[in-house]
């Protein structure tokens, strides 16, 4: 049964409205993820269904008795009191009574006066009348499931616990509907792995935003696509997904220009002058009007940005030599007797759990920390550019347009001199929203901003912390597709799995502390040549193990007596007769189907198509829209029967 609805909704800030008369509905169990460009209005379609603002137009429908919570996008930094008290407090009035009856329980212990014995009667008696034992039951049994620390300070927790804790206030309100916006963001991999697996185990649903892609790929069951206003449904996985909106867009881009190029033939012969009154001519004025109402109503894809690095002249081939380099805080160990060597166009990825140790680490290559032994050697000719995940480098009270460069306002990029609002421009920003102080920019626009910082000063040698953080889905493969052909060298600090993935060429591993490892390739590389041992350590390795990751080290293994895990290889599936004559069949349907499409669509196409009488133009009309029905069933058959295969 579905727990709540959107219909026909509708909510416009300015000139494009965000939501257009959208339509949605959830059912339980059910785990949606909304994707989008930033500043489509994901986080204001997630406060819509929430309840937090409402729509201009339409109606927003929550099923009796629907509890709706959520688990919000930034850890706020005034927040103080016991982990117990931040959790009680998701409970409203009963929360305040129950916080009060652990804290005298505690105080019992050391005090037990007449006066506390008073209170502790008091309080007692008003939770049972309101029935709260069964609701502090909860709250104890989810501290306990999420491995929280009940009396610690919550202001002196790791950001990754704080994210725990704020999961604990949304569940102790025992939601049918759980909202997550960027819920990943600023947690390390073990954290993000850990509640990757805990959702997927609650008895709720979820509708959640989100820039990871491996996290989307693990979680979602659903994929909702808000473009341009509109919602499209995916019921598919996030690969799948890609896919199909790729073909999807395709096909809009094909059916756009049939559009334009019919309006333009029309303006051509309205140029021409009508030369009689006649009926008919008249009807084709009307529906060249239309045309142009349409064509102006048409709303086009946000742009791309378009990234470039300022190459600096080539560094020396060997960027950093490492020898025996050692470190320890005294609390705890960094880094002991790590040696290995960068060479110039690595792309190195640095990898390790929040507090480890991987911005000392960076310290000590780049000469900002001196080692208690060993040595690290720069090569020659080294121009560094860095980007900070704290963004330091920004002042909030500068407009966007005199935070890129200081002292000029021209970008030079490989030769080419720019204006920096046009620069600007490549990393998406208006005109109007560069001269808007940095304080007003979204996190996403944040990241855009000090990536076009970062990019505007020549580099042969990158250092990029956090870099994926906001950025929506495009621009992360854009900035992929920079660095992998970037010339020089990078260092990545990255908790985002899949841009490890994708970019990476060797990584940094913290495994153990105090043990920094050299490895080929990636994050899934990492997870296949780890050595065994790292496996039953309380380190990264254990912590990350996925059965994804398992099974795919398990791979690795020669096959032995002793190694459980193995099992005979599954048999390869069979398709039914009929199925199998089907599947043989449908290659030449698609290719039929296709072929009388693009004849219709040319036929469509020509101009004197509409001058036909009204009979005739509906019954093409009608035959190329069931083609196009007959061509996408096809296709979802094609893929049910490739599935059954696989």
């Amino acid at each position: 049964m579905a727990l709540l609805f959107l219909r026909d909704v509708s909510l416009s800030f300015g000139a494009a409205p965000l939501l257009d008369k959208v339509n949605f509905q959830l059912e339980t169990q059910e785990r949606v993820c909304i994707v989008g460009r930033n500043g489509e209005g994901k986080s204001t379609l997630l406060k819509v269904i929430e309840g937090l603002i409402q729509p201009d137009d339409g109606n927003r429908i929550v099923q009796d008795g629907v509890k709706i919570a959520k688990l919000q996008q930034e850890v706020p930094h005034d927040t103080t009191g016991s982990v117990f008290h931040v959790i009680a407090q998701g409970m409203g009035e009963i929360g305040a009574l129950l916080e009060q009856f652990h804290q005298l329980s505690h105080s019992m212990e050391h005090d037990y006066s007449e006066q506390t014995l008073a209170k502790f009667t008091q309080v007692q008696q008003k939770i049972e009348a309101q029935n709260g034992w069964e609701l502090k039951q909860n709250v104890d049994t989810i501290i306990s499931k999420l491995g929280l620390p009940a009396e610690s300070e919550f202001s002196n927790l790791s950001g990754g616990m704080k994210r725990r804790v704020l999961l604990a206030q949304a569940l102790v309100q025992n939601p049918d509907v759980l909202l997550l916006d960027e819920p990943t963001n600023h947690l390390d991999i073990p954290s993000i792995q850990w509640l990757e697996n805990f959702l997927k185990n609650i008895r709720c649903s979820l509708i959640f935003i989100t820039h990871d892609r491996a996290f989307l790929q693990a979680l979602a069951t659903r994929i909702i696509d808000l473009d341009r206003g509109q919602l499209s449904n995916w019921e598919c996985d996030y690969h799948t997904y890609l896919e199909r909106k790729a073909e999807w867009l395709d096909a809009e881009a094909k059916q756009n220009a049939l559009f334009d190029k019919k309006l333009a033939q029309e303006e051509a012969w309205i140029r021409q002058g009508i030369k009689a009154r006649r009926t008919r001519n008249e009807g084709r004025v009307r529906a060249l009007q239309k045309l142009r109402s349409e064509h102006k109503e048409r709303r086009h894809q946000q742009g791309t940005a378009n990234l470039q690095v300022n190459r600096a002249e080539i560094s020396g081939k060997v960027v950093f030599e490492i020898d025996n380099l050692s470190f320890n805080w005294p609390d705890k160990p960094i880094v002991s007797n790590l040696s290995c060597v960068i060479i110039r166009g690595d792309k190195v990825g640095i990898i390790g759990e929040n507090g480890c140790g991987k911005s000392t680490l960076l310290s000590l290559l780049l000469d900002k920390q001196q080692p208690q032994q060993g040595s690290v050697k720069h090569g020659t000719n080294l121009e560094i550019a860095y980007f900070d995940q704290h963004r330091a480098q920004l002042d909030e009270n500068k407009p966007v347009v005199e935070s890129v460069l200081e002292e000029s306002d021209h970008v030079e990029i490989n030769g080419q001199r720019k204006h920096v609002i046009s620069y600007l421009g490549d990393f998406l920003f208006s005109p109007d929203r560069a001269r808007q102080p940095v304080k007003s920019l979204s996190g996403g626009e944040r990241n855009r901003l000090l990536l076009a910082r970062v990019f505007a000063k020549p580099s042969n040698l990158l250092i990029l912390d956090e870099p994926t953080n906001d950025l929506d889905v495009e621009t992360l493969e854009l900035l992929e597709e920079l660095l992998m052909n970037y010339q020089g060298t990078v260092l990545i600090v990255s908790h985002d799995r899949a841009f490890l993935n994708n970019v990476c060429t060797s990584s940094l591993v913290f495994d153990a502390p105090g043990e920094v490892n050299e490895y080929v390739g990636g994050y899934d590389d990492w997870l296949r040549q780890r050595p065994e041992h790292y496996n039953q350590a309380p380190s990264l390795s254990k912590n990350t193990a996925t059965p994804a990751s398992d099974n795919k080290a398990n791979e690795a293994k020669p096959a032995t007596a002793g190694n459980k895990s193995n099992k005979p290889a599954a048999k390869a599936k069979k398709l039914s007769y009929k199925d199998q004559r089907e599947y043989d069949a449908l290659p030449e349907l698609l290719e039929n189907l296709e072929a009388e499409l693009e004849a219709l669509g040319e036929q469509v196409a020509d101009p004197e198509f509409y001058q036909q009488d009204n009979e005739q133009v509906q019954q093409v009309l009608k035959q190329l829209s069931d083609k196009e029905a007959q061509l996408e069933q096809a296709f979802e058959r094609w893929e049910a029967l490739e599935s059954m295969l696989n």
